[in-house]
């Protein structure tokens, strides 16, 4: 098994535990709502920061599998030459885009969150360990956009 292919079933799994997670903490929230009338405190809180951890693994995941949202008007219309440029222009804007957003942006954001001590409100965790998920997932990005333009280049990406 190719080393993309073992990183796809980590971030599989880990995904459905994320979202494992997240429909308990609703559902707690509305049983803890409607049935005991007495809301649990942290469920919202809990919920914010998991669909944050869905949202960007799961973008990272899409990143991967060459389904993340894009307008390929342009790329469908080229063949050959033209669409392996435009390709690993992409892939090249997508690199620096996480490099310095994700990687970069969101190191600095978690290292002021725990250098000023930022906790959040209901749960009192530091939310650096809510945050580490930007350079988190900008390294995975990064990783599968290398490895696209790795393919691009070998022209296996171009035969789908």
């Amino acid at each position: 098994m190719k080393l993309r292919e073992k990183f796809d079933r980590i971030i599989e799994k880990f995904l459905v535990l994320l979202m494992s997670l997240l429909v308990i903490d609703v559902l707690w929230q509305v049983f803890s709502r409607y049935v005991l009338n007495s809301p649990s405190s942290f469920t919202d809180e809990l919920a914010g920061f998991l669909l944050i951890w869905v949202g960007l693994f799961g973008a990272a995941y899409v990143t991967g599998k060459n389904e993340h949202l894009a307008i390929d008007l342009l790329l469908n219309k080229l063949n050959g030459g033209g669409k392996r440029k435009l390709e690993t222009l992409i892939n090249l804007v997508i690199i620096l885009f996480s490099f310095f957003v994700l990687i970069i942006g969101g190191m600095w954001l978690v290292y002021s969150r725990f250098m000023l001590e930022v906790k959040s409100a209901a749960l009192q965790i530091p939310l650096g360990y809510v945050y580490i998920v930007l350079p988190l997932s900008g390294l995975m990005i990064l990783f599968y956009s290398v490895d696209n333009l790795i393919k691009i280049h070998s022209s296996k990406i171009l035969d789908k």
